[in-house]
């Protein structure tokens, strides 16, 4: 693609392309600082949230009920804590990547690499709620509370963070 939009043959064009040069007469560069600053909006959402989960659960073996779980318990808690740091990696690389590209003129790849890791912690940040819904259903009511809780969890995730985009998604293209 040419570097300035206005002059490219539209008939080049990927369709967002021409429809952000067409409605919003924006050129490449600007399309790729709004979606940057839409993504670090985006992040800033998910990354207040994965820390604090990640915080409460680091704290849970200096706990004094800690040593009461069994090891499926422990096990189910290992998961969730690992998925949480993992989605912390994820959710908080791209503000990393965006300093060691600084002044590199990679917008493009930034932006790219950020979807991609936000999408990525997002889904993993995900798993961790459900393993902790698992755990806290468990401790409290039991192992079958904990797989309903579990899988009711997973239900909704699945269907507000994946089924609901999808079809957003094929509706509007």
């Amino acid at each position: 693609m040419a570097a300035d939009p206005h002059t490219a043959d539209p008939s080049e064009e990927p369709a967002d392309d021409a429809w952000n040069r067409a409605a919003r007469d924006e050129t490449e560069t600007e399309r790729l600082d709004r979606n940057w600053n839409d993504l670090l909006q985006e992040l800033r959402v998910a990354q207040t949230g994965v820390q604090l989960l990640t915080g409460l659960l680091l704290t849970v073996p200096f706990q004094s009920r800690f040593p009461d779980l069994v090891t499926h318990q422990r096990v189910v808690y290992l998961v969730a804590t690992g998925l949480s740091i993992t989605a912390t990696g994820l959710l908080i690389a791209p503000v990393l990547l965006h300093r060691l590209l600084f002044r590199r003129h990679a917008r493009g790849p930034l932006v790219a690499a950020g979807q991609m890791f936000a999408v990525g912690g997002l889904a993993t940040l995900g798993l961790a709620v459900v393993a902790v819904l698992d755990l806290i259903f468990d401790v409290v009511l039991g192992a079958a509370a904990g797989v309903v809780a579990a899988a009711a969890g997973l239900a909704v995730f699945t269907g507000l963070w994946l089924l609901f985009p999808l079809v957003m998604r094929r509706r509007f293209g």
